[in-house]
């Protein structure tokens, strides 16, 4: 159902979900939410079920939309490193580790070829956290996660032209052809390595559960690569790209308040 056209008219309240990616679809990349934007979600949440899904871990997602715990109050579902860390109704259901799954020999080879290749690396800048371990993934950042706002601009303009990323994520799919891993690349300046079947798709089997008569998504990074873009193009969903958290706000105020929309 990705792009799929909406139905006349408001359905009940349970029977519908919005799910949103978080950076560049509810907030800027690692900024928190605008109040506004926040204030609309809420009033969203009044005529449907509202969820997120994030790459980032629960403290990182909690850190830009709420206040610790809060997040999970102002949210049905909250889906953190892509849904093996979830939450419904403000209580955690299940947490899934990556080391678990893949087992140590092939989780230190995973590790030590990133180290070893990005330690080639020549960049305008190099900082630190450079691989951060998730319960469900590897986030990868060749400039390090702890660079500045300007730094993080600087470094996804150069990658934008010399294709750091996509290098790199190109190199892993060579080494580890057949291990059942997956990459993707998120915001400005890092990549993620999971499991296979572990992207953002992993929520849904979850909400399946619930019944929706449908789940819409909205994100922004919605192309092959992206880290939106299994469970954008997932028949399970109506996927939505988006541009920016207030592109976010009118497509919804269009589809769930149509009559407002009309009025104006």
């Amino acid at each position: 159902m990705a792009g799929g056209a909406v139905e006349e008219g408001v359905r009940p309240r349970d029977r519908l979900l919005c799910l949103f990616d978080v950076d560049g679809t509810l907030t800027p990349a690692r900024q928190k939410i605008a109040p506004d934007v926040a204030e609309f979600l809420q009033e969203l949440r009044g005529r449907v079920k509202i969820g997120v899904v994030g790459g980032s871990d629960y403290s990182k997602i909690a850190e830009q939309l709420g206040e610790g715990d809060e997040v999970v109050d102002k949210f049905d579902y909250v889906f953190a490193e892509n849904g093996t860390v979830q939450y419904k109704n403000g209580r955690l259901l299940s947490k899934q580790t990556i080391q678990s799954h893949l087992g140590e020999e092939l989780l230190q080879e995973l590790i030590n070829f990133c180290l070893n290749y990005m330690a080639l690396l020549k960049l305008p800048k190099k900082r630190g956290t450079f691989i951060e371990f998730r319960n469900g993934m590897l986030n990868i950042s060749p400039i390090g996660r702890s660079c500045t706002p300007e730094e993080r601009i600087e470094f996804s303009e150069l990658d934008k032209k010399e294709k750091i990323r996509e290098k790199f994520v190109a190199a892993l799919k060579t080494e580890f052809a057949g291990k059942g891993l997956r990459f993707s690349r998120g915001g400005m300046i890092s990549f993620d390595v999971f499991p296979e079947g572990w992207d953002k798709r992993y929520c849904l089997d979850t909400l399946g559960k619930d019944s929706f008569d449908a789940i819409h998504f909205f994100g922004n990074e919605t192309s092959p690569g992206g880290n939106d873009y299994e469970i954008f193009d997932d028949p399970r969903t109506v996927g939505h790209t988006v541009v920016s958290p207030q592109d976010t706000v009118q497509r919804c105020r269009e589809i769930f308040f149509p009559e407002r929309v009309r009025e104006a």
